[in-house]
């Protein structure tokens, strides 16, 4: 009698545009580069408070606070037990950190696909600059050498 061993393989979850995302470390990696986002508080079904603010940091630590401020969001996955991705018609794909009755709904105002774009080009302008500030200075050297015969 054989085993086959393949119908006891534990394949990983698949989530496209909405789900329940529980693994700590997958929570982390969804929240990295939202950037830009519009927040609400929301305790047992009534809006607390909201606003927007742009996150600066994802952690996972037990020992440390989600805390958000002065319109900068410090995000610890350790703080929720869950998180919803949800699709909406007029924000689009949006995120609620659940952790009993509270509930932390971030909507992305920025796209990482325009932000990567913008990011490349900024580094490929920087590198242009560099290497026109280095060859301006060859060019300089070359031309102070020169003078010197």
């Amino acid at each position: 009698m054989s085993h086959d061993q393949s119908n006891n393989r534990v394949v990983a979850p698949c989530i496209i545009d909405t789900g329940i995302v529980v693994n700590k470390r997958d929570i982390k990696r969804l929240l990295f580069d939202l950037g830009r986002v519009r927040y609400l508080h929301i305790q047992d079904g009534k809006i607390y408070s909201e606003g927007e603010g742009y996150v600066l940091e994802v952690f996972a630590n037990p020992h440390r606070s989600t805390m958000i401020a002065n319109h900068a969001l410090y995000l610890n996955v350790y703080s929720f037990d869950y998180l919803e991705l949800k699709q909406s018609p007029e924000d689009g794909a949006y995120f609620d950190l659940i952790q009993e009755g509270r509930q932390l709904r971030l909507i992305p105002l920025s796209n990482p696909l325009q932000e990567q774009v913008s990011r490349n080009l900024n580094a490929a302008a920087l590198d242009a600059v560099v290497d026109q500030v280095l060859s301006g200075n060859w060019d300089l050297q070359l031309d102070e050498d020169d003078s010197q015969f």
